[in-house]
């Protein structure tokens, strides 16, 4: 799950745009009329006049999911969600609406919020952003939802030199290395896809210190395309490649077919724990509970509450 926040002056472009959307869905709200949309423009309004002088009293916040999730991802879990990262950030005591839009291939839905709470008083957004992406990482994780990776929220189609070819190389890569036991590999192989491979070295010494690919006439350190391509990082890649793959040849073959699953499974075993973890093979992926993800919430807020009271208690 990720957010984006947009500080705005007024409450009826944001309002008409989340509210307009064809097949927009009017989930949750708090504090505003809702006899049609100009009423509930014209509450925002009300309540921005108890401090006329903040010039931009409208938060404007999507919160993206993953389409990983799309199928978990009801208007009530949504409207959940939302609740508690705005609770998280803040944004308590004042007036919000929450939509649900279905023009993209994610799901994700608006929050239009009026910074002047409900006592005339400014919510502040100091820290905003920070706070925004850790909170949005806490909420992901506490949900157990999909966690992606930054290429993945790209929309590819759309890129322009050279950022197109950057991330051609990166796909060849993601791809390519794990197939790869060495350098001299991994070089061979990029090269048949149009990529160049250029080591740079330490100063005057023959230390290699970096890497750079180069394709259609561009060239990338490898940590620009990806924190995961640094030489550094490839390297120890092609190391455990390597391992995994005389491990594998050192296998004895299997005599009958009755034994292969069981000795399959031992071996997998074994080529995790001398890789050092590296496959984790035998674990098994978490499964979502929303009652007990609710539940573990719930008990989280207990703790806290009797923490709380120890300690006042102790003053």
């Amino acid at each position: 799950m990720i957010a984006k926040i947009v500080q705005g002056r007024g409450f009826k472009g944001a309002v008409n745009y989340i509210l307009d959307k064809d097949h927009a869905q009017l989930l949750y709200t708090e504090g505003v009329r809702l006899k049609d949309k100009e009423s509930i423009i014209h509450s925002f309004i009300v309540q921005h006049k108890l401090n006329p002088n903040i010039s931009k009293p409208v938060a404007h916040i999507s919160l993206d999911f993953s389409a990983q999730d799309k199928s978990r991802l009801t208007d009530r879990f949504m409207v959940d969600v939302a609740l508690e990262y705005m609770k998280k950030m803040g944004y308590m005591d004042t007036q919000y609406i929450i939509a649900r839009h279905h023009d993209t291939d994610h799901p994700h839905i608006h929050i239009v919020i009026n910074r002047i709470d409900n006592n005339g008083k400014r919510i502040s957004d100091q820290n905003e952003k920070l706070r925004n992406v850790k909170i949005c990482m806490e909420l992901t994780k506490e949900n157990c939802l999909y966690i992606a990776s930054g290429k993945e929220n790209v929309k590819e189609h759309r890129l322009k030199e050279p950022d197109k070819t950057k991330y051609e190389i990166y796909h060849t890569l993601q791809s390519t290395i794990p197939k790869c036991r060495n350098w001299q590999d991994l070089k061979a192989n990029l090269l048949k896809s149009g990529i160049t491979t250029e080591f740079r070295n330490n100063g005057g010494t023959d230390k290699i210190q970096g890497i750079r690919f180069g394709k259609n006439g561009y060239e990338f350190n490898g940590s620009k395309i990806d924190r995961a391509y640094s030489y550094t990082k490839i390297s120890y890649q092609l190391q455990q490649n390597e391992k995994l793959q005389q491990f594998q040849i050192n296998q004895p073959k299997q005599s009958t077919r009755q034994d292969n699953t069981t000795d399959l499974s031992l071996g997998l075993e074994s080529a995790a724990s001398i890789l050092g973890g590296l496959f984790d093979l035998m674990k098994p992926s978490p499964v979502y509970d929303e009652n007990e993800a609710a539940f573990l919430r719930q008990e989280a807020k207990r703790r806290k509450k009797k923490n709380d009271n120890q300690y006042r208690h102790r003053l």
